[in-house]
């Protein structure tokens, strides 16, 4: 269960304009295969959520779902950190930035191998410690990498400084499961600063994953 709500926090470890950083909404949906006998698919769907709205703006990003463990996660650019909330404690959990157990062994990537959304992406593969990651993006989402150099947690600097852009799909394969999630919606939109900030009401909690 520790190893599964690390995975958690690693999943759950993104204006639609030419030559500018995308601010706005992608929703994604998410498909789970269990690899534990006494874990279905269905249960990891429930646990994790099938759905996942993710909202990003500059170098600030935060998502939430409709899975019974997961509620919300927000990354904080200004002091590096990434805060989690899981209905199974009243505390927000947060993780440093800096700090990476997984280690990327082998990158590459492939052009035009998938639409999306009528956007055509190019494959990043990276081959970890944990696993191997799948990650398809199109150009025109793009992100500053220079405002998650810091974010070495679930690997999201290697993501970021490859690719220069939100994926709009992704394939993460673990021992415990593989999970592919894909982008059913695209909403550009301004968000306010005050969206990326805890609740006031936040009792904070060094994550023990």
């Amino acid at each position: 269960m520790r190893t599964l709500k690390l995975l958690v926090l690693l999943l759950i470890t993104v204006s639609f304009t030419y030559g500018q950083n995308f601010e706005g909404k992608v929703v994604y949906k998410n498909n789970y295969k269990s690899k534990i006998p006494n874990v279905t698919n269905e249960q990891f769907s429930a646990m994790m959520g099938t759905t996942q709205e993710y909202f990003i703006k500059g170098g600030n990003y935060r998502s939430s779902g409709n899975g019974t463990l997961f509620q919300w996660q927000l990354y904080s650019n200004k002091d590096n950190k990434l805060y989690s909330k899981m209905s199974s404690s009243q505390s927000v959990l947060w993780n440093d930035g800096s700090v990476n157990a997984d280690e990327v062994i082998k990158a590459e990537i492939n052009k035009g191998v998938a639409n999306i959304l009528g956007h055509p992406c190019d494959e990043l593969i990276l081959t970890c410690k944990s696993g191997v990651q799948k990650y398809y993006y199109s150009s025109k989402l793009k992100v500053d990498p220079k405002l998650f150099e810091k974010h070495k947690f679930g690997n999201w600097n290697e993501v970021t400084s490859r690719t220069s852009a939100l994926p709009l799909k992704m394939i993460i394969d673990s021992p415990q499961f593989t999970v592919e999630s894909s982008a059913i919606e695209i909403v550009p939109m301004k968000l306010e600063d005050k969206f990326f900030e805890l609740p006031a009401d936040s009792k904070l909690e060094k994550s023990p994953y």
